[in-house]
């Protein structure tokens, strides 16, 4: 993955958390000012509700909202009497009141609420505090009046609810509970306020004819509920906007990161470029240094100063190897002369006549290394001249076939040539040097079979040099390129080879913009591949060539 996705993706990332924790925030708050705003409503709904319960529904003072148990009682006669229509009048009045909500109050008669707190507080073992609760069971289930619930299933709260209530500072207790508001319908979640208080909302007074207080008004547990559908959907509707939001601010930010990584990292690929130009012909370029004063700057700048000093010895090198080279030329020819006029002109002994035909031999061999040192130099000066000119592959591997002949038959290996006749441009006398040192390889190993084939790839031509030798090791291949490198076995230094001819030949296959390569495998033999683009040549009629 490229420095530019992972520097999107990062911020992608980061701004998708940024947004998450943005819109699990805004969730939050939004359902905690509903349920704010709900459980305002439901304290309003429950003063309205015990200040309605002590006044009476009707003109009828006898009209009030009936007990569960006798609602059940007008429910299990099955007939419409007195009682049953003052139920009903009742139940639709209160109804009217309070149209959106579930109510129910249970009286807790005898007890006040400082009395249930010590009670629960006297009660240490786990028996008596069931029996305290027990009999509070049995005491709201008498007096329980419900509005909007079902009977069958009414309201009603836990052991572990009710010691809760009874604790609690200001004798609320919020919960959210599933209630079912009528007969044959599926319960629906709602906010509960369960409120532990008087059943009313004025204060004791004074009685002016006893000079006495009024009695407090009993104690009891009012329930209110409301529906949280409404708080539901505002929060899903809520949820939608900000997945929404959320896909698209995230689309967006990975649009834009995208851009402003590709345009903070243009510097960097321009500086990359260049590197990628610069080679061992071309070490004079240097690359842009961007003017950014960060640290892709510090980079191209380390990078020019590098090429420097890369220059300084590639040029130390080669003007070494140049002036060496030079340098030997005279001194290896005037031995080599000496050499052979010592062998014309004289009657040497046979020991003399034998060293004198090795100083000629070793001498003919430092020639030809002078003369690839010198080769290699003008290569990687940039001084390799070309001489291009349009040649047809087929013809030329033959004339190279033709040639290398009788080398092929001294040593009892076929030479052929194979494949089609495909029209290119390049140095002929270049090309034909990389070919002959790829044949006389295969010689070396000790090929019985070598075969030259030619072929189109697209927009290149492919030469290639088979052989059925031993073959060469995966691991040194690469290798084999490098100046003076040679294996152990076949193609050895008794053989007369210094190590240069396939650097030679990657340094011309380079100057025609082509490439170089080897496939083997040990035991199956060896095929060298030189793959040259066609250039421009034009279409010719091969029908009419000779």
């Amino acid at each position: 993955m490229t420095l530019r996705w992972r520097l999107t993706l990062f911020y992608t990332a980061l701004l998708a958390f940024l947004l998450t924790g943005v819109g699990v925030i805004t969730l939050y708050m939004m359902r905690v000012n509903l349920i704010s705003g709900l459980d305002s409503e439901l304290n309003n709904t429950y003063k309205q509700f015990v200040t309605y319960l002590i006044k009476p529904i009707g003109p009828n003072d006898e009209t009030t909202l009936p007990t569960d148990k006798q609602q059940q009682g007008a429910q299990s006669s099955g007939a419409f009497n007195k009682i049953g229509n003052e139920i009903g009048q009742a139940k639709l009045l209160a109804r009217y009141y309070f149209p959106n909500s579930s109510l129910a109050v249970e009286d807790l008669t005898f007890y006040s609420r400082q009395s249930l707190i010590d009670d629960l507080a006297s009660a240490q073992t786990d028996d008596a505090r069931g029996q305290l609760f027990l009999n509070l069971k049995v005491l709201r289930e008498q007096t329980r009046r419900s509005l909007a619930v079902d009977i069958q299933r009414p309201i009603t709260l836990t052991d572990g609810e009710m010691e809760r209530l009874i604790d609690a500072t200001d004798g609320r207790l919020y919960l959210n509970r599933l209630i079912a508001d009528a007969p044959n319908r599926e319960p629906v979640l709602m906010r509960l306020l369960v409120v532990l208080g008087p059943l009313t909302t004025t204060e004791p007074t004074r009685d002016p004819a006893l000079g006495s207080l009024q009695a407090e008004p009993s104690l009891g547990i009012v329930y209110v509920a409301r529906s949280l559908s409404t708080v539901q959907a505002t929060l899903d509707d809520l949820r939608q906007v900000v997945m929404l939001l959320f896909l698209t601010g995230l689309a967006t930010a990975g649009t834009g990161a995208y851009l402003l990584a590709g345009q903070a990292l243009l510097p960097l690929r321009r500086v990359q470029r260049a590197a990628e130009r610069i080679g061992g012909q071309n070490l004079t370029e240097r690359v842009p240094v961007p003017q950014t004063g960060d640290e892709v700057e510090s980079l191209a700048t380390a990078l020019n100063a590098m090429l420097g000093r890369l220059e300084g010895s590639f040029e130390a090198q080669r003007r070494f190897t140049s002036d060496a080279s030079h340098e030997l030329r005279t001194p290896v020819t005037a031995i080599s002369g000496h050499a052979s006029y010592l062998l014309r002109r004289t009657n040497p002994t046979g020991q003399q006549q034998e060293s004198l035909k090795i100083i000629q031999s070793e001498s003919e061999r430092l020639t030809n290394l002078i003369a690839s040192l010198l080769q290699l130099a003008r290569s990687d000066s940039g001084a390799l001249t070309l001489q291009r000119g349009p040649i047809l592959s087929a013809l030329f591997l033959s004339d190279i076939v033709r040639e290398l002949a009788p080398l092929a038959q001294a040593q009892h290996t076929t030479l052929t040539s194979a494949g089609e006749d495909v029209p290119f441009e390049g140095d002929a006398d270049r090309l034909k040097q990389v070919l002959i040192n790829l044949v006389s390889n295969a010689l070396k190993a000790g090929a019985q079979t070598v075969t030259l084939r030619s072929e189109r790839a697209g927009p290149e031509v492919r030469l290639s040099v088979q052989d059925d030798g031993p073959g060469i090791p995966e691991g040194q291949l690469e290798r084999l390129f490098d100046r003076f490198y040679r294996l152990e076995d076949s193609r050895s230094r008794d053989q007369g080879g210094a190590g240069l001819g396939l650097s030679i030949a990657r340094g011309i296959v380079d100057a025609h913009g082509g490439r170089i390569w080897l496939d083997s495998e040990v035991g199956r033999g060896t095929t060298a591949h030189v793959q040259l683009p066609i250039g421009n040549v034009p279409e010719l009629d091969l029908d009419d060539v000779p």
